[in-house]
């Protein structure tokens, strides 16, 4: 038997199989966004809302005071579902679609549309909704988003009829999508930022940078550092869960790094028949996808209808906005910004995709489900706006999932759609 350390998956197949736990978690998310809408509607309502109120011991004195387990499931669990976006993108830059530019110009100008349409057809039923309030326009963002995990389970239930190549233009064009909700919450959705706070947080990531440039390889040896930038992004005024996109994109994509790169080292050191990023990802996504994204799920999809106020005008116009941003903003956004970006030259539709597929890609954009929930969180205090929100998303989500099944089931064709490493 060799000794030899094995060496990482070929990058041609780790999308393959990030997209089959991706499909694979979309079908539990499903089941725990369901599971969280029946408690907090059912007798024990009251045992939801306690449950997630529950004040944790855990606090600092002068630096971080005891939280609710709410918050440590949006502010604290969802740092780890960040950073596991921040290895997505920094893997894709350097190995994946995103290190083509010829690659990437299509998904990257297709997300863009699904970005900007949504926002401005959102703001188009808030100006035009009479008696809607400005802070309702706060939620903007909120259609924008995609969900990859839900996105590709809707996918692989939509048939046989989807090309792989289009099942990748999904995955890069959701990556794509990412980056633009992470840019647009640090920078809309951030409170007034404080320099003490930034100064914590660049002590983090000076830390991590020293430790990487020694080659240290273990994980927990990383925990301080992302602690110290957690806080700091905490104390700052920026979403403290960013704090995973910031130390994934600075991961390691080598094998080799620091010192051990330096000196040129003909062979990987023992134990290090992966590159960083890979481990961490392959460490870490399953967790995510199947523990953190659920429990995210279960935490913030209990919208109690009782809540639900469609009759004053601010929450009706952004439920309208969100509901028309999801199912009919996103395909608008990201059909036209492809067919502008085929038609002038930029870029030619993956081999073996049709405009059909592309149509077919606008509408499993819709489904927003955890980041637009996550964005809504951020937008609203008002408890009947972030209810009726929700509730919105629910609705968009499960519409735009519903028609993107009953349009993979009409195209022709017999490619598999999901591949297994």
């Amino acid at each position: 038997m060799s000794t030899e350390p094995s060496h990482a998956p070929h990058p041609a197949l780790w999308p393959l199989r990030f997209i089959s736990v991706e499909a694979a978690s979309g079908i539990v998310l499903l089941l725990a966004a369901a599971l969280a809408l029946a408690w907090a509607n059912s007798p024990w309502a009251g045992a939801y809302q306690a449950l997630w109120q529950l004040r944790l011991p855990l606090a600092l004195p002068g630096v971080l005071p005891a939280q609710d387990l709410h918050f440590w499931v949006n502010d604290g669990l969802m740092t780890v579902f960040f950073l596991v976006v921040g290895l997505e993108i920094r893997r894709e830059l350097h190995e994946g679609a995103l290190s083509d530019p010829k690659v990437a110009t299509l998904p990257a100008m297709a997300a863009l549309g699904g970005v900007a349409v949504p926002a401005l057809l959102y703001l188009l039923v808030n100006a035009l909704a009479a008696g809607a309030e400005p802070l309702a326009r706060r939620g903007w963002a909120i259609p924008t988003a995609t969900d990859i995990a839900f996105a590709v389970g809707v996918l692989s239930l939509a048939g046989k009829a989807v090309p792989p190549a289009v099942r990748m233009l999904l995955l890069t064009l959701a990556i794509v999508d990412d980056i633009v909700a992470i840019v647009v919450i640090a920078l809309f959705y951030s409170s007034s930022i404080r320099a003490a706070g930034l100064a914590l947080g660049a002590a983090g990531v000076l830390a991590a940078l020293t430790l990487q440039r020694l080659s240290v390889r273990s994980g927990l040896a990383y925990l301080l550092p992302g602690a110290l930038v957690w806080l700091g992004m905490l104390h700052a005024g920026v979403h403290p869960a960013l704090t995973g996109v910031v130390l994934g994109l600075l991961t390691p994509v080598t094998v080799t790094f620091g010192r051990e790169l330096r000196a040129a080292h003909p062979q990987s050191p023992p134990g290090a028949a992966e590159a960083p990023v890979v481990r961490m990802q392959d460490l870490l996504h399953p967790w995510v996808a199947f523990g953190i994204m659920p429990l995210f799920a279960v935490a913030n999809a209990g919208v109690a209808l009782a809540g639900v106020d469609l009759g004053a005008a601010a929450p009706r116009a952004a439920a309208g906005g969100i509901v028309l941003g999801l199912t009919l903003g996103k395909p608008l956004g990201i059909v036209l910004a492809s067919f502008a970006a085929v038609s002038l030259g930029l870029c030619a539709l993956p081999k073996g995709a049709r405009w059909s597929h592309i149509g077919l890609l606008g509408v499993m954009g819709g489904i927003g489900f955890t980041m637009s929930i996550f964005i809504t969180e951020l937008a609203f205090d008002d408890t009947e706006l972030v209810a009726t929100a929700k509730f919105a998303v629910l609705i968009g989500s499960a519409l735009a999932g519903t028609i993107g099944i009953i349009l993979g089931r009409l195209q022709p064709g017999s490619a598999p759609i999901i591949a297994r490493a």
